[in-house]
């Protein structure tokens, strides 16, 4: 191969060039040790940036404060080039320190190189995102990281475009100039996220430079198998702009040639932040020395001539001999600089791992004193002795040690009650309260914002109210929500036409296109849109038209969004709220109700079922005064159902975790949610012309699910309940089940066995009979109570069917 570096007309600094070449060969002699730390057994696995250090460098050399990066798993030298990422933080995120002060990152939540700006100060208030260079927090699914970039740059777009955002700008946009950088590995480009974000990145045309380093490999297939052509660039030719069809900038560049990089980000940056051009920099010829990553090694699958390739392709000694070519410094002065990097590498990894061995030990010894407490006070040494023999083996105890040791001590001795046993109890469980702190906080909004804390105001109604189609309702409640300047609606056909169900009717000719905003069939994008504009002050209403669809976005959904606020421990959130409308309608891809997966998917976001539209404008107006993400699922069936016009509806407030009582009853309790409630209700109807008394309870969330237990003062007056719902088998039923069973603790007080009534288990076939035939009806819910109600009194209640 030839190594000509390129000749750009910059003008060149020996001493930045040369602080360059210092943080370059810090920052290889710190991914050496990762790998020796994960071998040493001191850490669980290792990921590193060496290879890329030169591209990296030039990438932060083009960053202005305010500026975003919405990284890769190996961008360290990034962030500690723009000063968001310390060496000792770095080592601290491999060994998982739980303590934001040593991991400010995700406090000890992450594998290493994670990075994630801290935008929220102790009381979950926004900083100044304006004054530093923020790093997005990182996620490890390879071009996650697009889509919510996508939306970073999406709102430098809006602050620079909407003058009356300006009054919202302080904290997060300097009149939009900010330029959102995403990195990413060549074989992740295969990814459609990305894809997607590039097609999405030209339609926009929002400032965002998309980086792929390109070292051939996606952890062992060789990018023949990844792209075609073998290149991202020439595969995405068609999207370069021209002179009259606007699209993006595609620049390619070699990883060992560092003027060329400089150049090249130069010029990426420049028509980013000036003419909002996306820009692709495609870095070619990246190597990877210590291959993927810890768990394994390159020398399985690439050749001898790829791994010699890998030594002399080395960006740092392409850089050594650029600087000795232009005089900047010499030889020794080089060789000076890269020997005090392995020296300040061991040393930042010394103190890191020191400080997190502290963190235990101040636990270690509080163990070790009560233990001899306890073995002075019960002389039972055959007891303890063996559990602090396996404790004190562990050359590099960590917290769960602790509490393994503790918990075995408080079995061993269950038949001591003395002070000793006392004070042992007492500190697993301080220790237990610390270790929820450190590994399980800040899953929802700790601040005084959170909308668990907004007060509930209840719908009022005239004596004989006008009756109008939900849809009506939902349109006066968003025409309300749009005056805040923060809140855009974003989604397909919610603009020109008013979304398919007309609750947007109006508002795009009201409001205009930026504030309800028409987009293409792109929901992984969409919902990227909305991530990063919410990331940024912006309070996005993003509509995934059909519930069916959701699982397009759905690993963004899980793996960014709903995790967030959790993986950086109350560094980031992203107050999103999606918008969708399910339960039933007609055919298999237009009825769904896929309640369990985004039950187990989306933890750390608000889940609200309203029953109706009234229910739903009260919950986003919830939503829109708290600051957690929230996915609300409207009845897809209630849009022209007449409903009682409320005389307070800009005032509704409907509160999260509060289950509402539809209807009294003394016999049965039935909980339900949803296009259900109405089911419910008629049945209970028909069910009473029986001589049965059920009480109908909406749970109207379902996370957070009854925190107030209501459902349990049900069942202590009826003692029988049923679940019901249009989920499959298993499914959200089950999942109330379990809440009300058993962390309610409600089966003592049951006469009879709880049941739950479900879905078939398929989706629903089309037309009306597919409704009747594959979802619960009113008479599978009267044929159930009834049969309930049958086992405890068979002569008052006789067999129908049999």
């Amino acid at each position: 191969m030839h190594y000509i570096f390129s000749d750009p007309d910059i003008s060149f600094d020996p001493a930045k060039v040369l602080d360059d070449y210092r943080l370059a060969a810090l920052s290889r002699a710190c991914s050496l040790l990762v790998r020796k730390e994960v071998f040493s057994g001191r850490a669980k696995f290792g990921i590193y940036g060496d290879g890329k250090e030169l591209c990296q460098l030039a990438l932060a050399n083009s960053m202005q404060a305010g500026d975003y990066v919405s990284g890769y798993y190996r961008d360290q030298t990034i962030g500690v080039a723009i000063g968001d990422l310390t060496w000792p933080q770095y080592f601290a995120q491999l060994y998982g320190h739980p303590d934001i002060q040593f991991d400010p990152h995700s406090g000890g939540r992450q594998m290493n190189n994670h990075h994630a700006t801290r935008w929220l100060d102790d009381s979950g208030e926004w900083l100044d995102q304006t004054i530093r260079y923020n790093s997005v927090a990182g996620i490890s699914s390879t071009a996650g990281q697009a889509p919510r970039a996508l939306g970073i740059a999406y709102a430098s777009k809006l602050y620079r475009e909407r003058t009356d955002l300006a009054e919202h700008a302080a904290l997060f946009s300097k009149g939009g100039q900010e330029v959102c950088f995403t990195t990413i590995g060549d074989a992740s480009t295969s990814e459609g996220m990305y894809l997607e974000c590039i097609n999405a990145a030209g339609v926009l045309q929002v400032p965002i430079v998309f980086s792929v380093w390109d070292d051939g490999y996606g952890i062992s297939v060789p990018i023949e198998y990844q792209t075609t052509k073998s290149s991202i660039s020439k595969a995405l030719a068609g999207y370069q702009r021209t002179e009259t069809e606007k699209g993006l900038e595609i620049i390619q560049v070699k990883a060992w040639d560092y003027p060329g990089l400089i150049a090249a980000y130069q010029k990426a940056a420049k028509l980013a932040r000036e003419e909002m051009v996306p820009c692709l920099v495609h870095v070619i010829e990246c190597t990877q020395p210590q291959g993927h990553s810890a768990s394994g090694s390159h020398e399985r699958y690439k050749s001898a001539d790829r791994l010699q390739f890998e030594q002399e392709a080395d960006c740092n000694l392409h850089f050594h001999a650029w600087i000795l070519s232009k005089g900047f410094a010499s030889e020794e002065e080089l060789k000076a600089i890269d020997d005090e990097s392995t020296i300040l590498a061991r040393k930042y990894q010394k103190e890191a791992f020191a400080a997190y061995m502290a963190a235990i030990e101040v636990d270690k010894k509080s163990f070790l004193r009560i233990a001899k407490n306890l073995y002075d006070s019960t002389n039972e040494p055959g007891l303890l002795e063996p559990i602090l023999a396996e404790l004190n083996e562990l050359q590099y105890p960590i917290f769960s040690d602790l509490v393994r040791a503790g918990r075995k001590a408080l079995r061993e001795f269950r038949f001591f009650q003395g002070p000793a046993v006392k004070l042992l109890r007492k500190w697993l469980a301080e220790l237990e309260a610390r270790n929820h702190r450190r590994f399980s906080s800040h899953q929802m909004s700790e601040s005084k914002d959170s909308p668990l804390l907004i007060q509930e105001v209840k719908a009022t109604y005239e004596k004989e109210p006008s009756l109008v189609d939900g849809r009506e309702i939902l349109n006066k409640s968003f025409a309300k929500f749009l005056e805040d300047p923060r809140v855009f609606i974003l989604g397909e056909d919610v603009g020109k036409i008013g979304d398919v169900n007309q609750t947007l009717a109006g508002l795009q000719d009201k409001f205009g296109p930026l504030k309800v905003t028409d987009t293409g069939i792109r929901e992984i994008s969409i919902v990227g849109q909305g991530i990063g504009a919410s990331m940024r002050g912006l309070r996005p209403i993003v509509e995934i038209q059909y519930l069916d669809y959701i699982f397009y976005p759905f690993a963004i959904l899980s793996d960014d969004w709903a995790c967030l606020h959790y993986r950086t421990a109350g560094g980031q959130k992203a107050p999103m709220i999606v918008r969708t409308r399910g339960h039933r309608l007609e055919g298999i891809w237009h009825s769904g109700s896929p309640m369990a997966v985004l039950l187990n998917g989306l933890r750390g976001v608000h889940f609200c079922v309203p029953r109706n539209m009234t229910q739903a404008a009260g919950m986003y107006r919830t939503l829109l005064a708290g600051d957690d993400p929230g996915l609300v699922v409207e009845c897809l069936n209630g849009y022209r159902l007449k409903e009682p016009m409320p005389t307070n509806l800009e005032e509704i407030v409907v509160p999260l975790g509060v289950p509402e009582i539809l209807r009294e009853g003394n016999d049965l309790t039935v909980v339900t949610y949803g296009s259900m409630c109405r089911i419910v209700m008629e049945a209970a109807e028909a069910l009473a012309e029986m001589g049965i008394s059920v009480e109908v309870i909406d749970v109207q969330t379902l996370l957070p699910f009854d925190r107030f237990h209501h459902i349990l003062t049900s069942i202590q007056k009826t003692h029988r309940v049923l679940f019901a719902d249009e989920d499959m088998p298993g499914g959200a039923s089950a999942y109330m089940m379990q809440e009300v069973l058993d962390k309610q603790g409600a089966f003592t007080w049951l006469d009879s066995p709880a049941r739950c009534l479900a879905a078939r288990p398929h989706r629903p076939a089309y037309s009306s009979d597919g409704d009747y035939f594959s979802k619960p009806n009113v008479e599978n819910v009267v044929d159930t109570v009834y049969e309930m109600m049958r086992e405890s009194d068979p002569s008052l209640f006789p067999a129908i069917y049999f």
